[in-house]
């Protein structure tokens, strides 16, 4: 039997998981000291995959350590969301581009579904569903770019806006508008026109730090 704490690596993947998942749904808010004990308690694991799991937690931005604190949910910070957006603009336009050239037919089929969904999720007004269809569908492109350090680049930066995003009020008009974007995204996709996918992107994910910003402010006028 290995030594080596391979078998106990399960334990700080699980409780990132369900950390990174409690922040990003406002069960633990921004600001919010994270107390150990309760923690381990709530997650049933001890302090040393707890831990671990708030260090890498760290290193994606969701938390943070204070002098006199210890740790705590990282403030929303307006500029950091602002700056964060612009990469990720970038970020997924490359990934756009690579992926209309890379994609297969598998990862086509499988995006074109999960579009499908998504537009069934609007249509309910099951705004959860939606979010979370609409989420796998940039990972998805950003798989089909087969570039894992794109991909690992990309996730850690979704992360750190992803709990203000989730947030934002929808409108019926702004919704609307964000389900005619996607539906571009799939044509330009299934076409493999990466500069018109890459343009889609881009504008796409422009739209949304706006939208997200406004209500980073108070705004009532946001879509994902």
């Amino acid at each position: 039997m290995p030594d080596d704490g391979s078998l106990l690596a399960p334990l700080p993947i699980r409780a990132l998981d369900a950390l990174r998942q409690l922040i990003l749904d406002g069960d633990l808010p921004a600001g919010a000291r994270l107390n150990e004990r309760a923690l381990g308690e709530r997650l049933g694991v001890s302090r040393t995959p707890l831990r671990e799991a708030l260090r890498m937690l760290a290193a994606e931005g969701l938390v943070r350590h204070e002098a006199k604190r210890g740790a705590v949910v990282a403030p929303l910070d307006k500029a950091d969301i602002e700056a964060t957006f612009e990469v990720l603009a970038a970020l997924e336009g490359l990934a756009g581009e690579l992926a209309a050239r890379r994609i297969d037919e598998p990862q086509l089929a499988e995006i074109k579904a999960r579009h499908f969904e998504m537009r069934a999720h609007h249509a309910r007004g099951d705004r959860a569903g939606y979010f979370a269809a609409n989420q796998d569908i940039h990972r998805r492109i950003a798989a089909a770019a087969g570039n894992p350090a794109l991909v690992e680049t990309f996730e850690r930066l979704n992360a750190r806006v992803k709990r203000v995003r989730y947030a934002a009020n929808l409108t019926a008009e702004r919704w609307a508008k964000a389900v005619e974007e996607h539906e571009r995204m799939i044509h330009a996709l299934d076409a493999r026109d990466g500069a018109a996918l890459r343009a889609i992107l881009e504008a796409h994910l422009a739209g949304k730090r706006q939208s997200v910003l406004a209500a980073f402010s108070g705004a009532s006028e946001a879509y994902d």
